[in-house]
C-alpha cells in the first residue's frame, strides 16, 4: 500500500505503461531510496531499484507491484559496472530513462586526523565516486526533460564536529551537481541536489536513542517534529516533476532550518553550561 494520498500522485498514472517516465533509484532497500520508490511509483514512474540486498527490493517490488512496473539490480554501487549494469535494466526493461535519484551513500563519520585510507577510500567510492559513475552513465542515454536528483546532506553545506570525509564528500556532490548543471542544462537535463538533515532512518534510529543526539537535532531545529523519509521523498519528486522544471543546480536543504537559522530551543538557551572534563583539568592546572 503507497504511503502517498492518491491526490497526490502525478500525471502519469493514468497514461499506458509504455509511456510512463522511469527512474533509477540508488540505495532503493530502505530509509531515504524506499520512500523515494514509493513517491516515484505513487507518481506514476515505473522504477528501476538498485540495492545490495535481494530480499528487500523484492519486497519492495511485491508492495509496488499494484501501483507499477519495477525491474530489480541487486548491486554494490562501488562495483565498477553497477552503474552500466543499472542503466542497461532501465533500458532493456523500460526502453528509456528519465530520472536519476543518486541516493546511496556511507555515513562513517571521524575527525580527519582519525580517519584512515580504508575509512577515506570507502566514503569517497560510495558518497562520491558512484554518484558520478551512475550520473555519467544516466547522461548517456537521458534525453531532454530528464534530470538528475542527488542526495546528500546538511553536513555537506555547513560541515560538522566530527564529520571528516564524509563532509568532503556531500560537499563534493554540490560541485558533481552544479557542473551537470552547467554541461548538460542546454540539453534539456537538469541536475539538482537535495541536502537532507538528520532523519529518522533505520541507519540512524540507535543514534536517536542518545540523549545528546536527540536535543543536539531538536533543541536547534525551528521545527516541532523530526525529518521523515516523506519529507525527502516528496522534494525529490518535486525536483523531477515538470512542476520543479525550472530548478537547475540548485542545492536545497531539508533540515526544518537547522542551517540557516542559528535556533535554540528556549531549554537550551535558559540550561547551564556543562563544562567538559578537559576544561575543568586545565583551570585546575591553572589555579
Amino acid at each position: 500500500m503507497s504511503r502517498f494520498p492518491l491526490a497526490q500522485r502525478g500525471i502519469f498514472v493514468n497514461a499506458p505503461p509504455s509511456q510512463r517516465p522511469v527512474v533509477l533509484v540508488t540505495g532503493a532497500s530502505a530509509g531515504i531510496g524506499a520512500a523515494t520508490a514509493r513517491r516515484f511509483a505513487a507518481g506514476g514512474f515505473r522504477i528501476v531499484a538498485l540495492a545490495r540486498h535481494r530480499d528487500r527490493l523484492d519486497e519492495l517490488a511485491q508492495e509496488l507491484s499494484p501501483l507499477t512496473d519495477v525491474q530489480v539490480v541487486v548491486a554494490d554501487v562501488t562495483e565498477r559496472d553497477a552503474a552500466r549494469r543499472a542503466t542497461d535494466a532501465a533500458i532493456g526493461a523500460f526502453g528509456s530513462l528519465h530520472c536519476l535519484v543518486n541516493n546511496a551513500g556511507a555515513g562513517r563519520w571521524g575527525r580527519v586526523g582519525d580517519t584512515d585510507d580504508e575509512t577515506l577510500d570507502h566514503v569517497i567510492e560510495t558518497s562520491l565516486k558512484a554518484p558520478v559513475r551512475f550520473a555519467r552513465a544516466a547522461l548517456a542515454v537521458m534525453r531532454p526533460g530528464s534530470s538528475i536528483i542527488n542526495v546528500g546532506s546538511t553536513f555537506g553545506i555547513v560541515g560538522g564536529l566530527g564529520g571528516g570525509v564524509y563532509c568532503a564528500a556531500k560537499a563534493g556532490l554540490g560541485g558533481l551537481t552544479q557542473a551537470i548543471a552547467a554541461d548538460y542544462g542546454a540539453r534539456g537535463i537538469r541536475a539538482n541536489l537535495v541536502a537532507p538533515g538528520v532523519i529518522r532512518t533505520d541507519m540512524t534510529e540507535a543514534s536517536w536513542n542518545a540523549e545528546w543526539f536527540r536535543r543536539t537535532n531538536d533543541e536547534m531545529t525551528p521545527m516541532n517534529r523530526q525529518g521523515k523519509v516523506e519529507d525527502v521523498a516528496n522534494t525529490i519528486f518535486f525536483l523531477a516533476s515538470d512542476e520543479g522544471s525550472y530548478i537547475q543546480g540548485q542545492t536545497i536543504a531539508l533540515d526544518g532550518g537547522w542551517s540557516t537559522t542559528k535556533y535554540l530551543s528556549r531549554h537550551a538557551l535558559t540550561c547551564e553550561r556543562v563544562q567538559s572534563a578537559t576544561t575543568k583539568a586545565r583551570r585546575g592546572d591553572e589555579a
